[in-house]
């Protein structure tokens, strides 16, 4: 293949029918004259006219869709449109239950000794004893119905719930049986008593793992021995009814420490 045949072959590819070379090229064929002759002025408005003709059916052909309003009528209810929610995504893992954190107890109890017996005493007040305070002088009137000395001796200083210690520390109420337990133990095993009082709810539940429901029951404390549940030293003097049950069970466990002293 020729230059010629190859130059019209590439302007046939880029559909140019009219061409005009820059400078004359070698072997190529004369240039036609009337291919030179400029364009006249009509043509180009002819084929706008056509294209502008052809356009316009077109779009005469093609109806417009018209937007479709939709008038209320009266009483009519209005239309709901279903919209699609996304479904939840199902939770990678169950969540597990918070926990729950339990205030410390707070308690005062104070361990004494009168006779045979060991008492572990809630203090009402949080504070010692003293010789004129009421509830002092309501255990003194017991001690004397038991036929136990009505001035009993102090074991230790009073056991304060919850501890006042530097650092973290557990504190909760399983602390405290565990604390509590171990202090009595301790004195119990450097004095051995016949029965251990527990005299008020907070002695109960965190040295004799009882509730109210214990109160002028003998129970069985593994560390401890035999104890005897009585109420508070401040709800008998709320609740002065609370003496008569309290006096019927003192009868029925009084032998046990005072079996030794008649034998």
């Amino acid at each position: 293949m020729n230059a010629e045949l190859r130059r019209r072959a590439y302007l046939d590819a880029m559909q140019v029918t009219t061409w005009l070379p820059r400078t004359v090229l070698p072997f190529a064929a004369p240039s036609r004259a009337e291919l030179l002759a400029p364009p006249s002025a009509e043509a180009p408005q002819e084929v706008a006219v056509e294209s502008v003709v052809k356009v316009a059916e077109a779009v005469r052909e093609v109806p417009a869709e018209r937007p479709k309003i939709e008038v209320p009528r009266p009483g009519a209810q209005p239309r709901q449109v279903a919209v699609e929610t996304p479904a939840a995504e199902p939770e990678a893992a169950e969540e597990k239950p918070a926990r729950v954190s339990v205030p410390p107890p707070r308690f005062s109890l104070q361990l004494l000794r009168a006779g045979d017996c060991a008492l572990l005493v809630e203090l009402p007040t949080g504070e010692p004893f003293q010789s004129r305070d009421p509830a002092y002088i309501l255990l003194k009137d017991l001690l004397r119905a038991a036929g136990l000395p009505d001035s009993p001796q102090l074991l230790g200083e009073p056991v304060r719930w919850p501890l006042l210690v530097r650092g973290q520390m557990d504190q909760g109420p399983e602390a405290a049986l565990e604390f509590v337990q171990s202090f009595v133990a301790a004195r119990l095993e450097e004095q051995p008593s016949a029965c251990l009082w527990l005299v008020g709810l907070p002695a109960i539940r965190f040295a004799g793992e009882g509730d109210e429901h214990s109160y002028n029951r003998e129970l069985q404390v593994e560390g401890l021995g035999a104890c005897w549940a009585l109420p508070g030293l401040e709800l008998l003097m709320d609740e002065p009814a609370r003496k008569r049950e309290l006096w019927q069970a003192m009868r029925r466990i009084r032998q046990r420490w005072l079996a030794p002293a008649h034998s």
